[in-house]
C-alpha cells in the first residue's frame, strides 16, 4: 500500500488533533464511516441550507444520500445540478457560495494543524474559507501528513492520480490541481469541525 494511503497511528492523530484545536478548528474522532455519518448528521440542524462538494468520503459514509434525499435539509447540490449552467451561471455561483452548512473533506491535514484542499474548479473552496456559516470536514486519518510540503506532495503524487482516474471514469474528463487552499487557522469559534475517521476514506 502507498504510504499516503495508510492510516495514521494513534499518536499522530492525537498530535494533529491537538494542533488543529490550538488553531481554532474543532476535532471529533470516530471509528468508521457509519459512526461518521451519525456524528455529522447530528451536527447539522434540521431545515438547514446545506451544500457539499463532490466527495468520496461523504459518499462512502452515506452522508451525501441523507443530505440530498431525506427531506430533513434544504440541500443545494441537487438544485444547482438541475440548473442550466449557461443561462443561470450567476445564480448558481451565488447559491453555492454561502450555505448555512458546507460539508466536504480535504486532501491533507498536517501535524502542525493546517488543512489542505485541492480543486479543479474551486467551487467548494470559497465556502470553506469564509462563505459558509459552518464547515464540517470528514477526513480519513490516512490524510495526516507531517507538514505543508508533505501535504502538497500527497496531493500531487497520490490524491490527484486517483481523482483523475475517477473523473475520467465518471465524467469522461481529466481532473487537475488548479487551485489549492491552505487553512492555517480559523478565527470564528466553532465554525470549522474536522471529523477524523479511523478508516481509509476518499483520496
Amino acid at each position: 500500500m502507498h504510504r499516503f494511503g495508510r492510516l495514521a497511528d494513534d499518536s499522530r492523530v492525537r498530535r494533529a488533533s491537538a494542533a488543529l484545536e490550538l488553531n481554532g478548528i474543532g476535532v471529533l474522532r470516530v471509528r468508521d464511516a457509519a459512526e461518521a455519518r451519525e456524528v455529522v448528521l447530528g451536527l447539522v440542524p434540521d431545515g438547514s441550507q446545506v451544500h457539499h462538494g463532490a466527495s468520496m468520503s461523504l459518499d462512502v459514509a452515506g452522508i451525501t444520500d441523507e443530505i440530498d434525499k431525506s427531506g430533513r435539509f434544504e440541500s443545494l447540490r441537487p438544485r444547482i445540478l438541475s440548473m442550466d449552467r449557461k443561462t443561470r451561471a450567476d445564480e448558481i455561483r451565488r447559491l453555492g457560495s454561502a450555505p448555512d452548512v458546507m460539508l466536504g473533506s480535504v486532501h491533507a491535514v498536517t501535524e502542525t494543524g493546517s488543512l489542505l484542499a485541492a480543486s479543479m474548479g474551486g467551487s467548494q473552496l470559497g465556502p470553506y474559507v469564509s462563505g459558509a456559516g459552518r464547515v464540517i470536514l470528514v477526513v480519513g486519518t490516512q490524510k495526516i501528513v507531517s507538514d505543508l510540503e508533505e501535504g502538497l506532495r500527497r496531493i500531487n503524487e497520490y490524491a490527484f492520480p486517483l481523482e483523475d482516474a475517477r473523473a475520467q471514469a465518471a465524467y469522461g474528463i481529466h481532473s487537475a490541481v488548479n487551485k489549492v487552499l491552505i487553512i492555517n487557522r480559523e478565527i470564528v469559534p466553532g465554525r470549522i469541525t474536522v471529523v477524523f475517521v479511523d478508516e481509509v476514506l476518499g483520496f
